[in-house]
């Protein structure tokens, strides 16, 4: 209901579904639908399965050979200025140096999740910028997979160089793996998923995608990689259009219950103690994210409308940082660590896709001079 109320007055349903979790979570006075999160864990994690599973079937492996440098350098220039920017005002904050790490990724990693629904709830899947918006979030998850894998023998307190280096070997050999398979392999994939009955194509697309999720984990690397990496490989073959008008249904529904899970998950209770922190992180996290997106709009040759469009979609953080949030208290670390990304994750997945609804209002505040226009290539000389 709280959807369909905001989608009348043109708000996203993304927060919407979020709202209504926090407001019948366990956190919260009142009627609790859930007392315990955890009871909606499985469901959840398929919601986040599919969005990344459809996120890859959208995007095209040639995408992103084809971006070459260019995606190579606004996907390095987005990590650098979120992720380092994370580092530094984790180590500013001086909850400690495990605790700076977390926040690295914490500040650093865009929502994957929150980003691909936002692009369907707002119809911009055809846009040109698109492409540029997936590569980043490509090279966003890249990172992600070796981020994991490198901070998890921090959070263990891991003083063997060895234990370290296999642990993140294994994840980086995983995705070449899938990589090469996305690359060259789509053919023989295809022959698969080459089935004329709907049923049968839904049950061998779901056992694809969970399956390969559920080996991705095994690896070290997350399962919404693995999920979109078969993507990938499934996206390239002939039945890749009949799976996403199948999938349209179990992504919308499961992914909306994903959010709602999100919302359960959150405290309004512990806001107040880390109100400071947690502002502060906002504002860096959205001149980080506008410089970052703003650059590469314009290096891909974007005027200013479409660059803002790049730039406010990637702002949301979400389900990665609960994550590093489950890992921190696990490992024992500051205690603060958990109220801050709730609250610090709230603030930007309600608020980001609000102001991406918004974005072409909000490119008008731009000059127009700071993106030129990139000259059309002559024709061919006949």
């Amino acid at each position: 209901m709280l959807a369909r109320v905001g989608v009348r007055i043109g708000l996203p349903t993304i927060p919407l579904f979020m709202l209504a979790g926090i407001l019948f979570g366990p956190h919260t006075p009142g009627l609790a639908l859930f007392e315990n999160p955890a009871d909606l864990k499985l469901v959840s994690a398929l919601g986040l399965v599919f969005l990344l599973f459809y996120l890859g079937l959208e995007f095209h492996l040639d995408d992103l050979v084809q971006g070459g440098g260019r995606l190579v350098a606004a996907g390095a220039l987005y990590l650098l200025l979120n992720v380092g920017g994370g580092l530094a005002f984790g180590f500013v904050l001086g909850w400690g140096g495990a605790e700076a790490f977390v926040l690295a990724g914490v500040i650093g990693i865009s929502s994957s999740a929150i980003v691909t629904k936002l692009l369907v709830d707002l119809g911009r899947l055809g846009n040109p910028e698109t492409k540029l918006v997936f590569g980043l979030i490509v090279v966003d998850d890249m990172f992600l997979a070796l981020y994991l894998a490198a901070i998890q023998p921090i959070l263990a307190g891991a003083r063997d160089l060895a234990t370290a280096a296999l642990a993140f070997g294994k994840a980086l050999a995983f995705l070449l793996v899938l990589f090469a398979v996305a690359r060259w392999g789509a053919r023989w994939v295809g022959r698969l998923v080459d089935i004329k009955d709907d049923e049968l194509l839904v049950v061998t697309f779901v056992g694809c995608a969970v399956l390969t999720a559920g080996i991705a984990e095994e690896f070290g690397v997350s399962d919404a990689i693995g999920a979109f990496m078969i993507g990938l490989v499934l996206g390239a073959t002939r039945s890749a259009e009949r799976i996403r008008g199948l999938l349209h249904p179990l992504r919308d529904a499961f992914a909306a219950i994903f959010f709602f899970s999100f919302g359960l998950s959150i405290d309004p209770g512990d806001v107040a103690s880390v109100a400071l922190p947690v502002a502060i992180a906002v504002l860096l996290t959205v001149l980080f994210n506008c410089v970052a997106g703003l650059l590469a709009g314009r290096l891909h040759g974007f005027d200013r409308e479409r660059s803002t469009n790049v730039a406010l979609t990637i702002l949301s953080r979400g389900e990665f940082a609960l994550v590093l949030a489950a890992l921190a208290a696990g490992a024992g670390l500051d205690p603060r660590l958990a109220p801050f990304i709730a609250a610090y994750v709230l603030v930007l997945a309600i608020t980001g896709p609000l102001v991406a609804t918004r974005s072409e209002r909000l490119a008008r505040l731009l000059p127009e001079r700071w993106f030129p226009a990139r000259p059309a290539p002559e024709p061919a000389a006949k």
